[in-house]
């Protein structure tokens, strides 16, 4: 895939996305709007008269017409200024600069356990289709779906942390200074996370590997001698490549929402906890610049994907 054809498809892809962001933070901006209770009175204090608290919204622009607040807001954003917070005044960028980190980092741990575990658990239960090794995968992936992840973490923090001692129970820490201890304090969070993924990849590879192993092409390798571990890694895992990119980037863009509940258990200060706490306290610029920093991950991973697809199989371009 030559340079220009990549940056004309980021182009594209890009000039696709600004519709999605505009719409996203539209919806969520009005959203805030209905939730009930006065910002400005929260600001001024309950004491505050009628004056102070109209001196609050004229000051922070809450008394304009939603379009050219929502407006503003958007002109802001697109020059990299999402406002600061209305309680603390910290720029929401500092905020997500901050809190981005220990999210990203629990998703990719996340996802890296839903690879290494339900890879092959996929590709075991596909290879023995109807046996007893099959129904078990098929069952533990169940159950893997079945479980929330509240209740998952919960009982990790019980047993690994509080019973064990061998993890922290909650919080974070940076990578710089500290890598191991940043990866102690996120793996409970993967694991609780990873459950639902394992149990997605392993379902959707074994339905995928057992399609192109029945097919009369593989029938025709069997027929030739070739040995079924070789046909199962050359020849089946090739042809569900593409299949599994997309299954993999919707499985991120669901952790990555998935994280609001993991790092209420474990007091995790990311990306889930700024969100839900700036929407408690109706803290708009917050809210509106996690959504906006959220939309944009989601559209780059995906973006991420289509060029994979061109890279893994060439009749896409």
């Amino acid at each position: 895939m030559s340079v220009s054809r990549k940056s004309r498809l980021v182009l594209r892809r890009l000039a696709q996305a600004l519709p999605v962001i505009v719409f996203a933070t539209f919806v969520v901006f009005g959203l805030l709007k209905l939730v009930p209770g006065d910002i400005a009175v929260t600001l001024a204090g309950e004491n505050a008269t009628d004056a102070r608290i109209a001196e609050i919204r004229t000051l922070y622009g809450l008394d304009r017409p939603f379009l050219v607040q929502y407006g503003d807001w958007l002109w802001k954003a697109a020059h990299g200024d999402l406002s600061a917070s209305l309680l603390s005044g910290e720029p929401v960028m500092t905020s997500i600069a901050r809190c981005l980190p220990n999210t990203l980092l629990i998703v990719a741990i996340a996802l890296l356990l839903a690879l290494l575990i339900g890879v092959p658990l996929g590709m075991l239960a596909a290879s023995r289709p109807g046996t007893w090794v099959d129904s078990s995968v098929m069952t533990v992936a169940s159950v893997g779906v079945a479980v929330p992840n509240f209740w998952l973490a919960m009982l990790l923090v019980a047993l690994f942390a509080l019973q064990l001692n061998w993890l922290p129970a909650t919080g974070s820490a940076p990578l710089s200074p500290d890598p191991v201890l940043a990866l102690k304090h996120a793996l409970l969070p993967g694991l609780a996370l990873a459950a639902g993924g394992v149990a997605e990849i392993a379902r959707q590879l074994r339905s995928s590997l057992m399609e192109i192993l029945s097919s009369q092409a593989v029938r025709t390798l069997h027929a030739k001698g070739l040995h079924p571990a070789r046909i199962l890694w050359q020849h089946g895992l090739k042809n569900v490549a593409l299949n599994m990119i997309t299954v993999v980037t919707l499985l991120a863009n669901r952790l990555l929402a998935a994280t609001v509940v993991v790092e209420a258990v474990f007091a995790i200060p990311g990306m889930g906890n700024l969100i839900v706490n700036g929407a408690i306290h109706r803290d708009f610029p917050v809210v509106q610049g996690v959504v906006f920093a959220m939309v944009l991950i989601v559209i780059t991973m995906n973006l991420a994907a289509d060029v994979l697809y061109r890279v893994v199989d060439p009749r896409v371009r």
